[in-house]
């Protein structure tokens, strides 16, 4: 019986110490760290691998991932230099760079972290008119985080970047924002058909003058081909009549038939519109001087 109570009490005794023993012993993963006390002081930082904690008197502080952080605040409400109140939330991205400052640098960091950037947000917005805060994100993000950043280094947290995610201004300023911006689209879209009216108009205008142009060019061009066609005509006329000219002089004419040509270049007259016509009684001595005519020419030849 004592035997068996003995056995007992052994298998007991090796349950508790495998049971510390496996407590003891800690396997830190990877980005991640543990802070130690002994004995209620802090004794280490354990960094990723297997440590072995004594039973007792060490005691995991806190486990601190150093992994980056996004923490996204809630919108807090903030005044501008011209008395507009607005609400604006931020992003803020960190990591901890130092576990034990982090553990025993400020009661509760992130609400730390919350609270100041709060105080930073107003006290940077504080200094901007309404105008400005919409259009100078860069800017107050950059300032942020410049202030952040270095407030927070006894803290062991390391700012990376902060993002103004929201700007809300009142229900007010909203509308009359809306109502700006629906005027100028209206006054865009106006600039736009006046100009568009204009170019149409332009274009018109150009498309008459090209018009006007070619049917310029086009009557003068009908004028000089109908002008070189009269005066080949008027050419090709005068070098028939000094051909016959020509062919009459050849065949030495008589006076007679030159008598007769004169008598039919009258009957051409008399059918003209003419009431009355003379005759000149010296005809047959026209046609002589016409025949004494034709004989110098053809002796000049």
């Amino acid at each position: 019986m004592e035997k068996f109570i003995f056995i007992v009490i052994f298998i007991v005794l090796f349950i508790i110490v495998a049971v510390i023993v496996a407590d003891s012993i800690r396997i830190v993963p990877q980005a991640s760290s543990m802070v130690i006390e002994r004995l209620g002081t802090y004794y280490a930082t354990w960094g990723t691998g297997i440590h072995f904690k004594v039973p007792f008197i060490d005691r995991i502080s806190s486990r601190v991932s150093l992994k980056e952080i996004v923490y996204d605040f809630d919108p807090q409400p903030v005044i501008t230099k011209d008395n507009v109140t607005m609400m604006i939330d931020t992003v803020v991205y960190f990591e901890i760079t130092d576990p034990k400052l982090y553990t025993y640098g400020v009661e509760r960091p992130l609400n730390a972290l919350e609270n100041l950037t709060a105080t930073t947000l107003r006290n940077i917005i504080g200094d901007l008119e309404l105008d400005e805060t919409l259009t100078s994100r860069d800017i107050i993000n950059t300032q942020m985080r410049v202030i952040l950043d270095e407030a927070t280094d006894p803290w062991g947290i390391k700012v990376g970047r902060v993002e103004v995610k929201n700007i809300i201004p009142p229900k007010d300023i909203q509308e009359s924002m809306e109502k700006q911006m629906r005027a100028e689209r209206e006054r865009r879209e106006a600039i736009l058909r006046a100009e568009g009216e204009k170019r149409a108009a332009i274009l018109t205008a150009e498309g008459e003058k090209e018009a006007m142009i070619l049917r310029a060019d086009a009557k003068k061009e009908a004028t000089i081909a109908e002008a070189e066609g009269k005066a080949q005509a008027m050419e090709r006329l005068y070098q028939a009549q000094a051909y016959g000219i020509d062919v009459i002089n050849k065949s030495d004419p008589s006076n007679a038939y030159l008598t007769i040509q004169g008598y039919d270049a009258i009957a051409k007259v008399a059918n003209g519109q003419a009431t009355k016509l003379i005759i000149p009684s010296n005809l047959q001595d026209i046609s002589g001087t016409i025949a004494a005519l034709s004989e110098v020419v053809k002796d000049s030849k």
